[in-house]
């Protein structure tokens, strides 16, 4: 079992994350550059290990602001994003998932905790 903090930034809502057209899904601009910051972060810490195996994850959402959000809505592009980095080879690899509340912090972040469970 090998255990991994990562801390991201606060990710866009799913409005501005997503649209569709012609019966397709796009990533807008604000997506893109969540992926990338995401993407820099993992490249720094050397983790893109493209675990294979089932995974837990635990979010503590810090907002970056009191407005009220949903946190369900908050991890799509967070682990979307850890996917496309290499962290992992697919989300359906999570077989346990957590995210809390955390307190408001400038600017916002997501404190994350990966577990990889060893097949």
């Amino acid at each position: 079992m090998r255990r991994y903090h990562i801390t991201l930034p606060f990710p866009p809502s799913v409005n501005h994350y997503w649209y569709h057209a012609k019966g397709r899904h796009f990533i807008k601009e604000k997506g893109i550059q969540y992926r990338r910051s995401v993407m820099a972060e993992i490249m720094r810490l050397r983790l893109a290990v493209r675990f294979s195996g089932q995974i837990r994850v635990r979010v503590v959402a810090n907002p970056p602001d009191r407005r009220k959000r949903d946190l369900d809505n908050l991890l799509k592009a967070p682990l979307d994003a850890l996917q496309h980095a290499g962290v992992y080879e697919d989300d359906n690899q999570i077989i346990d998932l957590h995210i809390i509340r955390g307190e408001k912090v400038q600017g916002g972040k997501l404190d994350i905790t990966l577990t990889l469970l060893e097949a």
